[in-house]
């Protein structure tokens, strides 16, 4: 099993976000069967099967093992990541583009540069997952309380300064065999209620 699975096929999406058979991904974090899920889910068996089968038809879920239960053989299936994340590349046309939304100072153009990141990024494992090999990534996580809004644009103007000095710096245009990265630097409000 995946640590995540990037799901761009607009099908699996779809497949995915039934709620029914997002709560059985969750409980296939652990092997189970259609007996096994039935009353946890709260459904027949039989409706359990037929949901995995569409789980497992989509690349979602995969059979871990069969064993033999009377006169029939049980399924144990596994979902193929513990998360998901469903790119926006199954929204094909619709997919936020950063090119139609170029006011870098925007919300929107904000969730435009994050989805085409999931998608690329999503692309790239997939990828690397399919030859055996690690992705290289960097990512920087971290958290400022601003004491106004002008200190909160000060920041944002270092940032951007200290952001272009280093690519300036490292950037060779005809480095040969080199290979270019995307660089994503982002600044929004914590959604955390009325302290944000």
């Amino acid at each position: 099993m995946h640590e995540l699975s990037v799901i761009d096929d607009p099908a699996a999406a779809g497949v995915s976000l039934d709620p029914v058979r997002a709560r059985l991904l969750a409980e296939l974090a652990e092997p189970g069967s259609a007996s096994s899920l039935a009353p946890k889910v709260g459904l027949a068996r039989q409706k359990v099967n037929y949901h995995l089968r569409t789980l497992e038809q989509h690349g979602l879920i995969e059979l871990v093992a069969q064993r033999r239960k009377g006169n029939m053989t049980e399924r144990v299936m596994q979902a193929t990541a513990a998360s998901y994340v469903i790119s926006p590349a199954a929204l094909g046309a619709v997919a936020p583009d950063p090119g139609r939304a170029p006011d870098r100072l925007s919300a929107r153009w904000l969730i435009a540069v994050a989805a085409r990141t999931v998608r690329e990024v999503g692309e790239l494992l997939a990828g690397a997952t399919s030859a055996g090999k690690r992705l290289a990534t960097f990512a920087v996580d971290g958290e400022v309380r601003f004491a106004s809004a002008s200190d909160r644009a000060a920041f944002a103007d270092e940032l951007a300064q200290a952001v272009t000095a280093l690519v300036g710096k490292y950037h060779d245009e005809g480095a040969e065999g080199g290979r270019r990265h995307r660089v994503v630097v982002a600044i929004h409000p914590e959604s955390r209620g009325v302290d944000a």
